[in-house]
Order: structure tokens, then C-alpha cells, then sequence
């Protein structure tokens, strides 16, 4: 059986509950989880012609925010972990493609699980938009449970 889980998170409402039944789940079957969120990377509207003078002290105060927000999130997962007596771990980490990265926090980390919601947009919408659970599922070679 699974020992343990990752959670990716994003912060909605669909996730959380994906995380709350990723929690429940590891309790019932003696698992550890790991929480993730994927913070995406600082980007700069700016050519050579124009930049700004202070873009290093934006990059800094929006990469100081984000962590922030992400330990939040974290440590929400990590009150619920506790009160499920389930050991946890919450990682923060930066990255341009959420989905590589929660794939590869996944091998890191020896998760031999990922459950995570899906938001499920279909059509046109989820061909445009895409979706981080869909690309972890189709690159992924470690299992996924998708929580609706």
C-alpha cells in the first residue's frame, strides 16, 4: 500500500478538499504526506529598450510575498496533518512548470502517491487552459488519484 502521499496545493477551495481527503486517506492507511505548492517564478514585462529601476527589489518583495503565502497554505495542511495524528511535511518551491515540479518533488521526496484535485474544465476551455492534474497524470510515472 501507499506510505507517502504528496499534495499539491494551489490554494482553492477544490484543492483544499483534495488535501483534506489526501489527509484522511494517509490516517486510514498509516501513510506520511507531503504538501506542495508550486510557486510560480518572477516575470518582468520589460524589453531592452525599457526596464525598471527597481525590478530587483520587485523580484525580491513579490518572491518575499509568495513564500509567504505558500507557508500559510502549508501550515494549514500541517494543522490538519496533526490534528489526523499523520506525520507531514510542507515544501515551497519555485518553478515555471508546476507540473515538472511536482512530478519531480514526487521522485525527491520517494512519494509513491499524488493525489490532487482536478478542476475539471473540459472542452474548450480545458484545451486552452490546460491543467496541471492532466499534465501530472500524462507524464507522471508514479501513480495519481484524482479527487473531484
Amino acid at each position: 500500500m501507499f506510505k507517502h502521499i504528496l499534495l499539491p496545493t494551489d490554494g482553492s477551495k477544490l484543492s483544499d478538499r483534495a488535501v483534506q481527503r489526501g489527509i484522511e486517506f494517509a490516517e486510514e492507511i498509516g501513510a506520511r504526506v507531503t504538501g506542495i505548492h508550486v510557486i510560480p517564478e518572477f516575470r518582468m514585462m520589460a524589453d531592452e529598450s525599457f526596464a525598471l529601476p527597481t525590478s530587483a527589489d520587485l523580484k525580491r518583495r513579490y518572491e518575499k510575498e509568495a513564500r509567504a503565502r505558500a507557508e500559510k497554505m502549508l501550515a494549514k495542511i500541517g494543522e490538519r496533518a496533526d490534528t489526523a495524528g499523520v506525520k507531514y511535511e510542507g515544501v515551497a518551491i519555485m518553478g515555471d512548470v508546476p507540473y515538472e515540479t511536482i512530478i519531480e518533488t514526487a521522485k525527491k521526496r520517494k512519494c509513491d502517491l499524488i493525489m490532487m484535485a482536478s478542476h475539471g474544465r473540459r472542452g474548450l476551455s480545458g484545451l486552452l487552459l490546460g491543467s496541471e492534474t492532466s499534465k501530472v497524470l500524462t507524464h507522471s510515472k508514479i501513480p495519481v488519484l484524482v479527487v473531484r
